[in-house]
């Protein structure tokens, strides 16, 4: 067996130690599947406000979010962009076997990625069939989650958008932080969107996100630690302002 270079021995520890693997793309696999996933990747960070990706160009790379928010946006005929998605930690970002990208992807805060080139990467998919089944799981996901956000968008309120996003962040801060999701009671988040970002995701305008954030401060469902920083002292409240109910 010929033997591994520092380089490779350093990427693997990486791999078997990064905060997001087991609910990252490369959770279905195994030790020996992410020795050969890490002879392929590397680590960039982008800045707040960088361009990652553009929309229309050709796929040269996939990537897992270590940390960090990335923003998705599409650019109407007139040049206006419109926000279409968000991703955190341990999305994916880029879509396989796909020969140009779907959109922009902007860093919305500062941003970790491991990335991987894509010729590689889709070899890889193809040998292993648990990775092929959970990207297919992540698809699917995604279209739930479109589904949800159309709802939110056509037919909630202005308090039950505002609210609903907040919980969003609180479940994906859940996730990232490898808590237990069951035992969701309070939570304590950065709100990574400025609030232009926010006003453009949700359709409303940055007074409206303002006036809501406000009033949820004063009702005890939020409190704003920071500038930045925004603490759910009980999930229950903030379900029901985004119109849910417990399971949901």
């Amino acid at each position: 067996m010929p033997l591994q270079s520092t380089e490779s021995i350093f990427s693997l520890h990486r791999c078997q130690s990064c905060a997001v693997r087991n609910q990252a793309v490369c959770g279905a696999m195994s030790d020996e599947q992410i020795s050969r996933l890490s002879e392929i990747s590397h680590r960039k960070k982008y800045s707040a406000g960088q361009l990652i990706m553009s929309d229309e160009e050709p796929v040269t790379f996939f990537a897992n979010i270590i940390s960090g928010t990335i923003k998705l946006t599409k650019t109407i005929a007139d040049g206006r962009q419109q926000i279409v998605g968000l991703l955190f930690p341990p999305d994916f970002l880029g879509r396989t076997f796909s020969r140009n990208n779907p959109y922009f992807a902007e860093a919305a805060s500062d941003v970790e990625v491991c990335m991987f080139p894509n010729d590689a990467f889709e070899r890889l998919v193809n040998t292993y069939p648990d990775l092929k089944h959970r990207l297919f799981e992540r698809t699917l996901d995604e279209l739930d989650a479109a589904r949800d956000w159309m709802l939110l968008l056509g037919r909630k309120t202005a308090e039950e958008k505002v609210a609903s996003f907040l919980l969003m962040l609180a479940r994906r801060s859940l996730i990232s932080n490898c808590s237990n999701q069951g035992q969701l009671a309070s939570s304590e988040f950065e709100l990574s969107l400025k609030r232009a970002d926010m006003a453009d995701y949700l359709g409303l305008t940055i007074e409206t996100i303002s006036r809501q954030l406000t009033r949820f401060k004063a009702a005890g469902i939020i409190n704003m630690i920071d500038t930045r920083t925004i603490k759910v002292p009980d999930i229950h409240m903030l379900v029901a302002a985004a119109g849910q109910d417990s399971t949901g």
